[in-house]
Order: structure tokens, then C-alpha cells, then sequence
């Protein structure tokens, strides 16, 4: 509007449609140590049950790191923690469900810290998410059954999904290969599955994407599969006390509600 056009007293229905979907503020990170990107998580997950903060989506990158969930055993890691460490890949239990995954350099990372009813129906939107964020790469990605869950693009898994929720808020997310070294996975028995093979969109389109890029879309696929109008926002805002969160859609959950817990797979 050009200064001093009068303002219309009247909504054109396209601002009132805009201002009735729900808003999920999306914070792009960079690189962060697990641990901390952990404790980042249960902070934001307790504010976002205390109605402080709306639906939240982190999106980011670890150093390399092998996450062990709940149902980890010994022979997912056959060298040994130590060896991992000598290689300079970190080893963390974590509370989500499943088995052991890699996270390093060049993959893409998201942990959406949202409030939900269903967890079977949140998992499924996510992986819908990316296989149509893979989709604007060329890749032709699915979704297969247990145990062969996540996303695959031909025979080779591309991405990872593992949540937990708890008092009806999700924590940890979902893991896409961008450009990232594979040779990692080839140490462990990722996800408990026996030689999986995994890829990368780099791997699967010949090319070198910008992970930037890729982040930018796949935030913007995940909130569109949510059917959310995604709000960047910068990560101090993510601590800063609300009197009021905006862009609630009613679906915060009951804080006594027992932990459910999905597989990294």
C-alpha cells in the first residue's frame, strides 16, 4: 500500500483464508551438536504443551554422530563404541524409539515439536512430505511396510523417520540423505535392517544439490502436507517466553498422557 492510501475496513477472502490456517514457525539452525540439539527439543517441547509457543519445525545438521533408540542392540554396532569414536562419529543413547542411525555433515535433519492426536496419521503426513520434497528433485521415492519403513527411492533407503511423543508433543523427526558421506552407514546395521543399502539425492540425481536449497524446500513441503502456512522465524524467538501462542489449532494434549515412541527406520 502506498502512503497515505486508505486501508479497506474489509477483508478480501483470501486474507480472512490466510489468517485461518495455522501457522508453524520453522527455524533453520545450521550445525549442532546432538546433545544439544536434544536439550533444544525438551525445552521447546515443555513450551509448546504450556501453550507458550505454536507448532515448531527445526531444521539443521549434526556433526557425525550414531543415535542408539530404545531398541538398539549390541551387534548394530559391531566395531564398538570406541572404534565409532576413533573415527570421529560420536555414539548417543536417545529417547525415541527403534534402532541405531548416522547423522553427519550434508544430511538434512528436522524435528518438528508439534502437537498431535494421531501418531500414525503425523508419521504418515511426514513421510508424504518427503517424498514430494524428493519429487522436486526428480527422485521417485516411497514409502514401504514394516520392517522396511521409511522413504525409499528404488532399493536403497533415502530417509529416516523416528518420533517420540510425549503429553501429546512430538520430539525428534525425520532424516533426509542430501550429500552426505554414506560410508558411515556401511559400519552399523542401520535401523536393525540387514544390508540395507543406503543413497543420497546426490547419489540418485548424479548432481550436487545445495542442501540449502533442499532445506528450504522440504520445510516448505512438511508444512503444506500439514496444511500449515510456514512462518520463519529466527532461533532466538524460539526461547523467548509468549504470554500466548499463535496459530494454536486446539490439539494440545492432555501433559499426563503416556510416551509413545516410533522407530528410526
Amino acid at each position: 500500500m502506498r502512503a497515505g492510501q486508505k486501508r479497506s475496513s474489509r477483508s478480501t477472502g483470501s486474507e480472512s483464508s490466510l489468517r485461518d490456517v495455522a501457522e508453524l514457525w520453522v527455524a533453520h539452525l545450521g550445525t549442532i551438536p546432538y546433545r544439544e540439539g536434544v536439550e533444544l527439543q525438551e525445552t521447546l517441547r515443555s513450551r509448546r504443551q504450556a501453550g507458550e509457543v505454536p507448532d515448531l519445525l527445526l531444521v539443521l545438521e549434526h556433526p557425525p554422530v550414531y543415535t542408539k533408540g530404545r531398541r538398539t542392540e549390541p551387534g548394530d554396532l559391531p566395531m564398538g563404541e570406541d572404534w565409532y569414536r576413533v573415527q570421529g562419529i560420536d555414539v548417543c543413547d536417545t529417547d525415541r524409539g527403534g534402532r541405531v542411525t548416522y547423522h553427519g555433515p550434508g544430511q538434512l535433519v528436522a524435528y518438528p515439536i508439534m502437537a498431535v492426536e494421531r501418531v500414525a496419521d503425523f508419521i504418515h503426513t511426514m513421510e508424504r512430505a518427503i517424498v514430494e520434497a524428493l519429487a522436486d528433485e526428480a527422485i521417485e521415492a516411497e514409502v514401504r511396510n514394516t520392517p522396511f519403513t521409511g522413504v525409499w527411492a528404488g532399493d536403497a533407503k533415502i530417509a529416516s523417520i523416528g518420533v517420540r511423543v510425549s503429553g501429546g508433543v512430538t520430539t525428534h523427526g525425520l532424516a533426509v540423505n542430501v550429500d552426505n558421506d554414506l560410508q558411515p552407514f556401511e559400519w552399523i546395521v542401520p535401523c536393525g535392517i540387514d544390508h540395507v543399502r543406503m543413497t543420497s539425492v546426490s547419489k540418485e540425481t548424479g548432481e550436487s544439490p545445495s542442501l540449502p536449497c533442499f532445506r528450504k524446500r522440504m520445510a516448505w513441503r512438511f508444512a503444506q502436507a500439514f496444511g500449515m502456512r510456514q512462518r520463519i522465524v529466527p532461533p532466538r524467538r524460539l526461547v523467548e517466553r509468549m504470554v500466548s501462542a499463535p496459530g494454536r489449532r486446539g490439539r494440545d494434549q492432555d501433559a499426563g498422557r503416556m510416551p509413545a515412541e516410533v522407530s528410526m527406520a
